[in-house]
């Protein structure tokens, strides 16, 4: 995961994308790879990534951690790890590792050949379903009883983030704040993409091009501007916000909501979203003072789980000592 020889150019890991501190995440409204090339999507949030139902931001189809480390690694438009034609050399440079000498064989043991594309990315995928975080102020209010956990502007906001006024808890409820979740017990898997009205272009419902959500998949105009509710884990600390990172601030977010969605004056992308008609039927706008306001970005400030951000445990092993 944190390893730069998974790149082409011997520069970029997965963990360039995706920073611990960040809740690995990277801080630009989309991803850079490692040619430079940006993409048109930021990086999402690893946090509690075992549990989700589907695994980019509007691939219905990619639900394996395995299949989707494929993508970085070998993906050409756009380039992020820059590894396509270069499996031999990736294969060489992992087999010179004395560490991996020993880890592989471990991992894998009685495999003659224990450093393939289908181990590593097995071993990418062990480490990502590590990364859990449930020890925010939230959790320890809601889910271990501590009625200190949380401030009272934080309860107040909780309690409007979980009302029918302001319907968050639809596309971000359960323990994941994430309406994409699986998990053991689970009767059914539900794969969930929502139009927020983010885009109206020249009110004709349309996102802008080669970054229309599941409709960039599957060709089904009701799959305009589809993409999946992320988790609200760590939120706090993931901004620029939305797929694009077109919204810089929690405040920013919650005004997009309050008008039912965003309004462009001018320019390609000029248009109301509030009026897309592929828009979701939750997306109807809502009242919200400057205090209450307040109170729901202290809600989303207590799902900071500070524990996962700093665990030494998920930290990059490559990392040269302070």
């Amino acid at each position: 995961f944190y390893d730069r020889r998974l790149s082409g150019n011997g520069t970029y890991s997965c963990g360039s994308c995706h920073v611990q501190e960040l809740a690995f995440t990277d801080g630009l409204a989309t991803a850079k790879g490692s040619t430079e090339q940006f993409h048109v999507r930021g990086s999402m949030s690893l946090a509690n990534v075992a549990y989700l139902t589907t695994l980019t931001w509007g691939n219905p189809l990619l639900d394996s951690l395995e299949e989707q480390a494929l993508l970085p690694m070998f993906g050409e438009t756009p380039v992020e790890l820059g590894l396509a034609g270069m499996e031999a050399e990736l294969f060489q440079r992992l087999r010179d590792e004395p560490l991996y000498q020993e880890l592989f064989p471990a991992a894998f043991p009685g495999d003659e050949d224990p450093i393939r594309l289908d181990t590593i990315t097995k071993a990418i995928a062990a480490f990502e379903r590590s990364l859990l975080s449930y020890r925010s102020p939230y959790d320890r209010y809601r889910y271990d009883g501590d009625p200190s956990g949380m401030s009272e502007a934080a309860l107040r906001g909780m309690d409007l983030f979980f009302s029918e006024k302001l319907e968050c808890f639809h596309c971000h409820g359960g323990f994941n704040l994430s309406d994409s979740v699986q998990h053991d017990g689970t009767t059914f898997t539900e794969v969930m993409f929502h139009n927020t009205g983010l885009y109206n272009i020249g009110e004709s419902g349309a996102y802008p091009e080669g970054n229309a959500g599941v409709y960039d998949i599957s060709g089904n105009e009701a799959d305009m501007g589809r993409f999946r509710a992320p988790t609200l884990r760590n939120i706090a600390l993931t901004a620029p916000y939305m797929h694009d990172g077109s919204i810089l601030t929690l405040g920013e977010v919650l005004d997009h909501y309050a008008a039912g969605g965003r309004t462009i004056a001018d320019g390609p992308n000029a248009g109301v979203g509030s009026k897309n008609k592929f828009k979701s039927e939750l997306i109807t706008g809502f009242d919200l003072t400057e205090e209450e306001k307040a109170d729901v970005i202290a809600f989303l400030e207590s799902l900071t789980d500070d524990e996962f951000l700093t665990d030494p445990r998920h930290a990059d092993p490559w990392a040269e000592a302070p």
